[in-house]
């Protein structure tokens, strides 16, 4: 037998072992008799996300289909097995009761190689307790207080770049509302996570604009590589395997390294996010921040601040178009807290917006942002009142989008009604009905910052423009299925008229 012969067999002969465990791992939850859907090979339940299907779908399928049936089902993420929760009492426990049993999300983060990775949202352990202890109070209301008006004043700047921009444009198609809203974003995280003048809203090719927009859309790898990493962190790591694009990394280090020694410096001090890093890296209470986790938490920061507030504005003012009346009584309700407050917008004035509040929740239920959250069972859970387990180390899931769009829970899930988020209609619902920040000691820690900047940015618009249907806005919503977040395809394009 011939060196070539011997070789052909042994690959044969490996291949076949690895097509037989990766087919056996596929069979994981038949055999347990967990509902589930049938995987394809290494694409698990995930093979037209991206190409035909957004993220969410998916798991709205799942959900649906098997909702009635038990407290969660399967799911094959790529090669990674998990379940996903279908039963709001069961989420509840994971996220609120039994945290302690699902304290960690099982990201992939690479410190040493990608420290940007190391942030709040991708750390787990010790690490995240840390960490989260450090920085809860920087989005404490006071602290909001604190940088109200720097987003006011970015949020004036918006207005004057918009009117300008509506008298040069002849608006034949509409104005792409999301870029100008990512733009605003960009240069409200700028300023208060930075402390730096993005200019954004000038030039939507400045670069902190350019780079925010590759960290969301771009990574360094594909799909099955990110697999990879996901399901075998500590050998990608040994690897050196990293997210985010090495041009991302070095200008948003550069940036925080620049910023740091010049403040510490020239000792300045700012109203801003930095500013309470810089306190928390001289702080004697606990171990002050690195450089790297100053940059990783200012990372996420800016990242997690200007993508989700920018859509979230930019789907509320599509739903407004849409329901002109809605408009003209968040429009009335905003010119009536401003003439309270000699119209000037204030913090206390913001916190009378209740109609406008509504709207905005209501668009978050809708239009989920992030359509899942992902937790990692750290022991073996048996859930109560059944025989299943969620054994240890498996993902688990929470669909919110799938959630919210349940008729049992929200009749006619796909209009757009803000009264759900009245007073009586809430105190109605599961309090797990609406996540679009997560809920229990992992959720959002800058849920106050993004509704702030949010409400700041609809009530400075609604003052000051009118906006209806462009011809190219479709009516429903097309959403891009490459995004990972929840975004339109296409843009969205509003008419914009101003208000005399």
């Amino acid at each position: 037998m011939s060196v070539l012969q011997i070789f052909s067999y042994v690959l044969v002969t490996l291949i076949t072992i690895a097509y037989y465990f990766i087919r056996r791992h596929y069979t994981y939850f038949a055999v347990r008799n967990i509902p589930h859907i049938k995987p394809v090979l290494l694409y698990g339940n995930m093979k037209k996300v991206g190409n035909s299907q957004h993220l969410k779908e998916p798991f709205l399928h799942l959900y649906k289909k098997f909702k009635a049936e038990a407290p969660f089902a399967g799911f094959y993420l790529s090669i990674r097995k998990a379940v996903v929760l279908l039963d709001l009492d069961l989420i509840k426990r994971v996220l609120i009761t039994d945290f302690s049993e699902f304290s960690h999300r099982g990201n992939y983060y690479n410190e040493k190689d990608d420290p940007l990775s190391g942030h709040l949202f991708n750390l787990d352990g010790p690490k995240w307790k840390l960490m989260r202890a450090k920085l809860t109070p920087t989005f404490t209301s006071g602290k909001m207080k604190f940088m109200f008006s720097t987003v006011v004043e970015v949020g004036q700047r918006f207005v004057e770049v918009l009117k300008e921009l509506l008298e040069k444009d002849t608006q034949e198609n509409g104005v792409e509302i999301r870029e100008l809203l990512a733009r605003f974003t960009t240069d409200v995280i700028g300023c208060c996570a930075f402390g730096l003048d993005c200019n954004s809203l000038k030039d939507p090719e400045a670069k902190f604009r350019t780079m925010g927009k590759k960290a969301f859309t771009t990574r360094r790898h594909g799909r099955f590589v990110v697999a990879f990493m996901q399901a075998f962190p500590n050998i990608s790591r040994r690897l050196g395997l990293c997210m985010a694009p090495k041009d991302v990394s070095d200008f948003f280090m550069k940036v925080v390294k620049e910023t740091v020694e010049y403040r510490e410096k020239e000792d300045v001090q700012r109203n801003d996010f930095m500013n309470i890093l810089l306190e928390l890296r001289k702080s004697n209470g606990m171990e002050g921040l690195s450089l790297e986790e100053i940059a990783a938490q200012s990372f996420v920061f800016f990242l997690a601040g200007f993508e989700t507030s920018s859509s979230s504005m930019a789907f509320a003012l599509y739903e407004l178009a849409v329901n002109q009346q809605m408009q003209e009584q968040s429009r009335q309700e905003v010119r009536s807290v401003l003439e309270k407050y000699n119209n000037v917008l204030t913090y206390e004035g913001l916190k009378e917006l209740h109609y406008l509040q509504k709207v905005l929740n209501e668009t978050m239920r809708k239009y989920s942002i992030a359509s899942i959250i992902i937790r990692k069972a750290l022991t073996n859970y048996q859930v109560p009142g059944s025989k299943l387990v969620i054994e240890k180390d498996e993902i688990v899931i929470i669909p919110v989008d799938a959630i919210h769009h349940d008729p049992d829970i929200y009749p006619n899930p796909e209009e757009f009604q803000p009264e759900r988020f009245n007073a009586d209609h809430i105190n109605q619902r599961h309090a797990m009905s609406w996540l679009p920040f997560g809920e229990g000691p992992r959720n959002c820690i800058g849920l106050r910052f993004g509704k702030l900047q949010a409400m700041i940015g609809l009530t400075l618009l609604l003052n000051n423009f009118y906006f209806t249907l462009s011809p190219q806005t479709p009516v429903p919503m097309i959403f891009d299925p490459k995004s990972f977040v929840l975004a339109p395809k296409g843009g969205i394009f509003l008419n914009i008229q101003r208000i005399e």
